[in-house]
């Protein structure tokens, strides 16, 4: 299993409508590819900025590229994330899940 992460800020005053959006549109998104096995959002506030963090976990480097394209270390924004993003970090990082309790 491969936990793919990727950080964004945005400011606090659109904490609560990015939240809502990352909801509603990019997890069913994560969500809708084969392979994708579970989706997490973390959110941190840090005065008038928030921090968040999503965690997505895949099956395999196979499935991330089918929701990346091959190039799996380049980050995948969405046309509205202009509207809230203080700035478009260029890549994400992967880990190999080496540990697991439910």
């Amino acid at each position: 299993m491969i936990v793919r992460m990727w950080h964004g800020c945005v400011p606090t005053s659109k904490a609560g409508d990015y939240r809502a959006f990352l909801n509603a549109r990019a997890i069913p998104d994560y969500r809708s590819v084969t392979g994708n096995l579970s989706v997490h959002i973390l959110e941190r506030a840090e005065g008038e900025i928030t921090h968040f963090i999503t965690l997505t976990f895949w099956e395999s480097l196979d499935a991330i590229k089918q929701f990346a394209g091959d190039a799996v270390e380049v980050a995948k924004y969405y046309p509205e994330d202009a509207g809230y993003l203080l700035e478009f970090e260029p890549n994400v990082v992967h880990y190999e899940v080496v540990g697991h309790a439910p």
